[in-house]
């Protein structure tokens, strides 16, 4: 859970002067083609877009956002496959710790569960005041240890089963809210690749090592498979990308 973050790799950030280049752009059309032109020289695995089209550009951190990738304002820097800020852990839930984070939840769950169903004997003696050797004060102790479990169990079973159906769905939280923009517009199935293999993509195909808190996770946070349903459009906006790359060659090589 505690795993360090991971951000873009060093290719993605951009040096000072194109930084600066791209910051300092008159027009919408001069910060695409730069960002465009970094992007084809670094051959950069980007599918998703900004909501005007252009690629998603972070001023801050100076690079270029992987897709799913965004910038954590507490955390301060741009994070890989970011799903939310967890403020129980003070952690930036990503691509780095989001099995744990699910593991996290699921353990918990049990360990609640568990405290609730041993509790239970002793929480319908203190109502039905049966004479016991427990003490009044460890009756007591016992009522809001029941109590205590089941809220937490309630809580928690409510984000573990909303983080096991967007693993399912291969959904970040915010990809829930704000679905990831490609050449054809907003698509929040955009990654989803299939039940089974969202799964795997998280846990692995072992269930015994899926259930236990080693690394797992598939890819490297930066390349993602798509739906089949978008392979023509992401085929076409390749092409797109290609063939404005070679007029923008053109168009520096006349200049």
């Amino acid at each position: 859970m505690f795993k360090p973050l991971m951000g873009p790799p060093s290719e993605f950030y951009v040096g000072e002067a194109e930084g600066e280049r791209i910051a300092t752009a008159q027009t919408l059309d001069e910060r695409r083609t730069s960002l465009l032109r970094f992007c084809h020289r670094g051959d950069l695995p980007v599918l998703t877009r900004h909501f005007d089209g252009s690629i998603r550009y972070c001023f801050l951190c100076r690079c270029i956002k992987p897709d799913r990738a965004h910038h954590c304002s507490i955390c301060g820097k741009c994070i890989l496959r970011y799903d939310h800020h967890c403020p129980w852990t003070n952690s930036c839930v990503s691509y780095a710790n989001y099995k744990f984070f699910i593991l996290f939840l699921g353990w918990a769950l049990v360990f609640c569960t568990y405290v609730a169903a041993t509790s239970l004997e002793y929480f319908i003696l203190f109502w039905q005041d049966v004479n016991s050797s427990i003490s009044p004060g460890g009756k007591f102790h016992l009522l809001f240890l029941f109590f205590a479990a089941i809220m937490f169990a309630i809580s928690v079973s409510s984000l573990f089963f909303y983080h096991l159906y967007l693993t399912g769905k291969n959904r970040t939280t915010l990809e829930s809210f704000r679905a990831p923009i490609f050449s054809n517009g907003p698509q929040k199935n955009g990654f989803n690749i299939g039940c089974k293999q969202n799964f795997q993509e998280i846990f692995g195909k072992k269930f015994l090592t899926a259930i236990i808190p080693i690394w797992t996770t598939r890819g490297d946070g930066v390349h993602y498979q798509v739906n089949s349903l978008l392979l023509g459009g992401l085929q076409e906006q390749q092409q797109q990308q290609q063939s404005g790359n070679i007029r923008l060659n053109m168009i520096l090589f006349v200049n």
